[in-house]
């Protein structure tokens, strides 16, 4: 589970970085919203949750942290292929928005909240280099 999240948060921060890059080169800067929470939820919380399972390798166990990167991987892309259509205004597009923004924040929302219950059951113990 740490390595998953690791990895992808590094996947996530180079394309946040390459949109932020572009959008530097171009001086178009209609998608920072995508780039920024591309950069916070993708590549710093993920990085984040890669650390806690990491620290806390007893936390990646049963369904519930399957759960947890399931709503990450899918909530974060969904919302961002919706705010993109929506900042862009791509007209043929723009009737699916409403189901992007409402399904992708949803997700992420609700892996916040699993990661939180780990959070709280995983804390209870110490972590894994105190134990050692």
């Amino acid at each position: 589970m740490s390595n998953t999240f690791l990895r992808l948060s590094v996947l996530f921060v180079v394309l946040g970085v390459s949109l932020g890059y572009w959008m530097g080169a171009t001086h178009n800067f209609i998608v920072s919203p995508v780039h920024a929470h591309i950069n916070l939820l993708g590549w710093v919380s993920m990085f984040l949750y890669g650390l806690f399972y990491r620290v806390f390798p007893d936390a990646a166990a049963g369904w519930l942290p399957k759960v947890h990167l399931a709503l990450a991987v899918i909530g974060l892309p969904v919302m961002m292929i919706g705010l993109t259509i929506q900042l862009l205004a791509i007209a043929s597009l723009m009737p699916v928005v409403p189901i992007l923004m409402i399904v992708g924040p949803t997700l992420v929302l609700l892996g916040m909240v699993a990661f939180a219950v780990i959070v709280f059951r995983a804390t209870g113990g110490k972590p894994a280099a105190a134990a050692a």
